[in-house]
């Protein structure tokens, strides 16, 4: 971990403490974009975070980030097979 960084732990809230107060909580979690982790008897039963639109569509997504080099498509060369430490066995 680099030096100055802290671990930021969700904040924890009982149970009963999360029903009196849950419409203030939710409006906090929105705002602050830090969810928090609610608990029973001291445990961690459930989580509160902040809701997120998932993409509509991931066709495509990294195709920025992606380079096709060559014919995906056909066949390998016979020479690639021979060079592979499993030369002569069956690759499927």
């Amino acid at each position: 971990m680099p030096a100055g960084e802290k671990i930021v732990r969700p904040r924890k809230i009982k149970a009963s403490e999360f029903k009196a107060k849950c419409l203030k909580l939710m409006d906090e979690v929105a705002a602050s974009g830090e969810g928090l982790v609610i608990t029973k008897h001291g445990r961690p039963v459930s989580r509160l975070v902040p809701y997120q639109d998932k993409p509509r569509m991931t066709f495509g997504r990294n195709r920025e980030n992606i380079c096709i080099n060559g014919d995906i498509v056909s066949p390998m060369p016979a020479a690639w097979f021979e060079d592979s430490p499993s030369h002569g066995e069956d690759l499927f």
